[in-house]
């Protein structure tokens, strides 16, 4: 069985913590037995990995994440990324033809789809493995999964089946509804719309032959662009005469804001934080080094990166969205391949950036033309390259890059440098790989 995870959004919803480049699904606040955080997508992974060990994974994504993906899984899964956001239809026919394409996957092979981000337990996974016989079955060109819900709700979307049986037909869709109307649907028998979607590879590919001429993999990504902006939803799901829904009673959890965040938080704080005595049900979360102190803080959320500081009652919390947009700081931290590097110091023609290097890992070899480098070695030892001539570094070593210069450093034991670029026009567009 092939699963095809959607990794998407921009991190709205949990700034500051979120951004950009690191979307909710890439922050580690969940604690595991052994102590260790993790993420969203590495929790995911596990679980997947625990209940259905041969499932081959795809994540499909943005170019912006892949770094991200390699930071937390390496190269335990594939990814299928997007040239530019065309919404999840789109991106459901562009991984679905690199599964055909590029990974060989056979047309009647079982394909799901599923969201990166719920949080859930492994039921939810075994369910999600069942789904494979039922396509199989071939009883119904599109299987679903829904939840049942456990409250009226005007968040999701309803699928309306034409019996309560945990495998029925379904008669229609609905959209976000009112509570009242939410509460009507619930008591017929509705179900959640997860975002789960089961077929054989073949019915998308069909499909996505008759949205756009293409040829293959390579044709289709070049062409990307021409495809709908639509949802995978409205362009098929909702299209579909032969839809059955598979029912799922488990535990399940859209975390999309802090306040549904810190309910599934196995502690309060994450990171230097003290709170007095007189805070009840207050979260904080600090990726700073320097100290939060919070003293009589009730029902509260409190979060602070390098991209700012969030401080907000918790049922407020989910309205942030539209107050962030209008914040424009740039991305100051971001998880890459071969580590993580964070802005911490930004002037008219000046930045300063630490950076951390995992060990046996290294830059891309690239160049900037706008653009002088500063490298001091604070921690660690590695190999830095400039021009095609390797230097071995160790702390207190300082390397100058000029603008033009071909430069790299790969790290023999974990590093940490402070990076400082200096010039009149710095941009993430001045980079020339190689």
């Amino acid at each position: 069985m092939n699963i095809i995870l959607l990794s998407g959004g921009s991190g709205k919803r949990l700034w500051p913590i979120s951004n950009d480049v690191r979307s909710k699904q890439f922050i580690k606040l969940f604690k595991k037995d052994d102590g260790e955080y993790e993420s969203m997508v590495q929790r995911v992974y596990r679980q997947i990995s625990k209940v259905n060990p041969n499932a081959k994974i795809t994540i499909a994504t943005s170019s912006t994440q892949v770094s991200a993906i390699r930071n937390q899984l390496g190269n335990m899964v594939s990814t299928s990324v997007e040239p530019c956001r065309r919404d999840t239809c789109p991106a459901i026919i562009l991984a679905c033809t690199y599964l055909r394409d590029e990974l060989q996957v056979g047309l009647d092979e079982t394909v799901v789809v599923c969201p990166v981000d719920p949080y859930v337990d492994d039921s939810y996974y075994e369910a999600v493995a069942s789904l494979d016989n039922y396509v199989q079955d071939g009883k119904a060109n599109l299987t679903l999964m829904g939840i049942e819900p456990t409250v009226p709700s005007n968040k999701y979307g309803y699928i309306i089946p034409d019996s309560c049986e945990k495998v029925s037909h379904v008669k229609e869709f609905k959209e976000k509804p009112d509570i009242d109307t939410a509460r009507r649907y619930i008591e017929s028998g509705a179900l959640w719309n997860a975002g789960v979607f089961a077929f054989k590879l073949k019915y998308l590919i069909d499909i996505a032959h008759k949205m756009l001429n293409f040829a293959d993999y390579k044709e289709l990504f070049t062409k990307y662009e021409l495809l709908e902006k639509i949802s995978f939803d409205y362009a098929v799901v909702e299209k579909e005469k032969s839809v059955q829904v598979v029912r799922y009673s488990g535990a399940w959890k859209d975390v999309g804001t802090w306040n549904m965040m810190s309910e599934i938080m196995s502690e309060n704080t994450k990171g230097n934080v003290t709170l007095d005595e007189y805070c009840k049900n207050t979260h904080v979360v600090n990726e700073l080094e320097i100290p939060i102190l919070c003293m009589g803080c009730k029902n509260m959320i409190v979060a602070a990166s390098s991209d700012g500081i969030f401080v907000s009652e918790k049922e407020r919390s989910g309205s942030m969205k539209n107050y962030v947009e209008k914040i424009s700081t740039g991305v100051r931290y971001a998880e890459k391949s071969w580590g993580t590097f964070n802005v911490i110091d930004v002037q008219t023609n000046a930045v300063t950036i630490k950076i951390s290097l995992d060990a046996g890992k290294k830059m891309t070899y690239h160049r900037h033309d706008f653009r002088d480098e500063v490298w001091t070695i604070t921690s660690g030892k590695g190999v830095a390259t400039v021009d095609g001539m390797e230097q071995q570094v160790k702390p207190g070593d300082i390397i100058s890059i000029a603008a033009g210069c071909k430069h790299t450093i790969k790290a023999t034991t974990d590093m940490q440098i402070i990076e400082v670029q200096v010039g009149n026009l710095i941009t993430v567009e001045d980079k020339m790989v190689f």
